[in-house]
């Protein structure tokens, strides 16, 4: 909880704060440079919110990067060198900059000192600065990019292969594409083989469908110039172990676990299946989905992606937002790298389905740990825990007790939830026995939804606890669905039997049957309503063993029916310093406050607060068994509006992205804003966030009372998160 004086301290910073530690506000018209112009994103009828933008402490831009990129990845090694990855420059980009990597800023290391003086604030990019990665006090230089020849030359950085080595590109496969392989690099971790911290592996994500983790080998020269080896590097799902569990999918960050593995989330943003604020029970009462089912439903679907396509142009329906259906691109891609046996397809995919080989849903959207990081290839081992719920993961934050695990899912009307194991999750011999009880979050303060600037307001959270079951037990309700391919939602939903044609006339009858009753071939929306119900009745561990599997596979269906507070819109960032303690800090970035976050839009939810198009940055005290029961703004974004425009928008933290705890308790917050908020230049920066007190610490000595005690699983809502 927040003191009445902590509170006082806050809501008194912000008149002081806004825009502390930031100079030279830029407040041109037009980029003249790039043809960019800033107002295209503005909102002529919004109005000015309250503190937005504003700072509780000191904030920094540190660098800016590529034009058309997302700053993101970013990775601070033991002597205070930076890396990051350049994700989806522009192609029109001079060389290098036209194509994605991983690299660092050549000469600057951080002093870990606690304070932003060891470091020149990066002014506002101009003219040819916003064609590549710009800091004050560096050179960035790129270590590895995107298609560079690795393994001995029989792979390439970032794409993936079929079981016979076939590289799974636009080249070689139709069928929709969620990216170029190896265009979209994410999260870095890195893994030292030596104890000064100057070898080791570097893990890199690439957001895809299929996904990707590279390995990169690295290293420090004697001058400290870090250098990549391309020869050795892999890529690990190319693997017989990613393979029996599916591969990947939409690899976005991670974090590196208390036992020093790399976790690479997936962020699984097909997985809505009641859209934006809906739920399973309006769907029911409805006696039809139409204008509420989102993108799960359609997963097997020949030429998923085509779906909201589809229920635009059929008159039996009135076209709506399929949420998620975008994401749908690239299935096709992850079918044929498990080795599906390729369709012959024209524009897009044809109309024939995959019945031999296709992706199980159920298996995406997790947190993948990799164990024995450092092993020859053919020893890594992949771990999914499906224990932590299965969502549009960004990031999860597994805290030094190693039972506690918070996650933000990504997109509109997503969660912030939390997994407490059984006991240390490093302590199971076998991963697949870890074992715990998964809780979504509850906004309990009134104040919360009373319209006010979000800069005013805390969050209250309560925990409501879902269910308990061990990561073998899912697998093997996940199992259960291994075998269902595109031919099955024909075979489930329309009068055709496999080895027959199918035509537009065929998948329409199946579609307008998935649209009007769900799919047949995965959990019903009637098994998601009886788990509420003996849930609500009886309590997590009370319901039926059939039904166990809902709040785990189904984790934001579920969520929804118990009254969680799915409201949060582009939870994209979450992380505490390593070895963080109780009254130690938890940072949550929220990449944008609207839509079904803000009043009037979300009038009668748990969150309803004055709209920030540029997010807000909360941080919450870690209690006693590193449970959070109150969220903090310390930095909100500014207001997309024209009456603004640049004056306080080129210096402000826009969209946070990745946040990432420096030892020290300064946090890097990235951008994910590119063009927009009225700024008078395009590029995505990264910030250095210094709170305006040291990083509190807990009782020295020991762990916390209670820490190593399994977790109570109630029935009524939990009272952490």
């Amino acid at each position: 909880m927040v003191d009445k004086s902590k509170r006082h301290l806050m809501k008194a910073s912000i008149a002081t704060l806004v825009g502390a530690g930031v100079t030279g506000v830029t407040s041109g018209a037009e980029d003249s440079y790039r043809g960019y112009n800033p107002t295209d994103s503005t909102d002529d009828g919004d109005t000015q919110t309250t503190g937005a933008p504003s700072v509780v402490g000191d904030l920094k831009r540190f660098s800016t990067t590529a034009f058309g990129a997302e700053m993101t990845g970013p990775f601070v090694f033991e002597d205070g060198s930076v890396l990051i990855s350049v994700q989806h420059p522009s192609r029109d980009n001079p060389e290098p900059y036209d194509k994605a990597g991983v690299g660092y800023y050549k000469g600057f290391r951080f002093s870990f000192d606690g304070r932003n003086d060891d470091f020149t604030e990066s002014p506002a990019p101009v003219e040819e600065q916003q064609d590549g990665v710009f800091a004050a006090d560096s050179d960035f230089e790129y270590l590895i990019q995107e298609r560079d020849a690795i393994n001995g030359g029989s792979e390439r950085w970032g794409i993936t292969q079929t079981p016979t080595g076939r590289d799974v590109t636009t080249e070689h496969f139709a069928g929709t594409t969620y990216g170029d392989p190896g265009y979209n690099p994410d999260a870095n971790h890195f893994v030292a083989t030596n104890d000064d911290g100057t070898e080791g592996y570097l893990f890199t994500n690439d957001e895809n469908s299929p996904g990707n983790i590279m390995r990169t080998p690295l290293s420090q020269n004697e001058g400290g110039e870090w250098e990549a080896d391309p020869e050795n590097a892999i890529n690990t799902v190319n693997t017989d172990a990613f393979r029996e569990i599916g591969g990947t999918r939409i690899n976005c960050y991670g974090d590196l676990s208390p036992w020093h593995t790399p976790l690479s989330s997936e962020e699984n943003y097909a997985h809505p299946r009641a859209n934006l604020t809906g739920t399973i029970g309006d769907i029911v009462e409805a006696g039809d989905g139409e204008g509420l089912r989102g993108a799960a439903y359609f997963w097997n679907r020949p030429n998923p992606s085509r779906i909201q396509t589809a229920v635009n142009e059929y008159d039996e329906v009135d076209g709506w937002y399929v949420q998620g259906y975008w994401n749908l691109t690239g299935v096709e891609h992850l079918a044929y790298y498990l080795g599906a046996d390729p369709v012959e397809a024209g524009d897009g995919n044809s109309l024939e389905p995959i019945g031999d080989e296709y992706p199980n849903p159920y298996r995406y959207g997790y947190h993948v740990d990799i164990r024995n990081p450092t092993g020859d290839p053919a020893d890594l081992e992949p771990v999914k825990y499906y224990v932590m719920g299965r969502a549009a993961w960004e990031a999860p934050d597994i805290l030094p007790d190693e039972r506690t695990a918070y996650g933000c899912s990504d997109g509109d009307s997503k969660g912030i939830y939390k997994f407490v194991a059984d006991r240390p999750i490093s302590s199971y011999r076998d991963p697949m026995e870890v074992a715990g009880t998964l809780y979504a979050p509850k906004i309990t303060n009134d104040e919360a939804a009373s319209g006010k600037s979000p800069a005013e307001v805390p969050l209250e959270v309560e925990w409501l606890p879902m269910g308990h079951a061990s990561n073998r037990e899912i697998e093997s309700w996940i199992a259960e669905y291994d075998d269902v391919t595109q031919a099955d939602y024909l075979e489930s939903h329309a009068d055709w039997t496999e080895g027959d044609e199918v035509t537009e006339e065929v998948l329409k009858q199946a579609d307008l049957e998935v649209i009007a009753n769900g799919n047949q071939n995965y959990v019903s929306d009637e098994e998601i309503l009886q788990w509420a119900e003996q849930c609500e009745e009886r309590g997590p561990d009370g319901v039926d063993e059939e039904l166990r599997r809902v709040p785990f596979i189904e984790t934001r269906a579920a969520a929804k029916e118990i009254d969680a507070s799915i409201e949060f819109n582009k939870a994209e960032g979450v992380d505490s310093v390593d070895g963080a303690k109780p009254g130690d800090y938890i940072y949550f970035g929220i990449s944008e406050f609207n839509d079904d976050l803000a009043g009037p839009t979300n009038d009668g939810g748990d969150i309803a607060l004055d709209r920030v198009d540029g997010g807000v940055v909360y941080r919450a005290e870690l209690g006693p068994r590193y449970d959070v029961s109150t969220l903090e703004p310390v930095v909100v974004g500014p207001d997309f509006t024209s009456e603004e425009a640049m004056k306080d928008v080129d210096d402000s933290l826009r969209n946070v992205d990745n946040v990432y705890a420096m030892r020290d308790g300064r946090v890097l917050l990235c951008e994910d804003g590119w063009r927009g908020g009225n700024r008078s230049y395009p590029n995505d920066a990264m910030y250095v966030y210094e709170p305006e007190e040291p990083e509190r610490r807990g009782p020295p000595g020991g762990d916390p009372p209670g820490r190593d005690d399994p977790p109570s699983r109630g029935s009524g809502r939990g009272s952490d998160q």
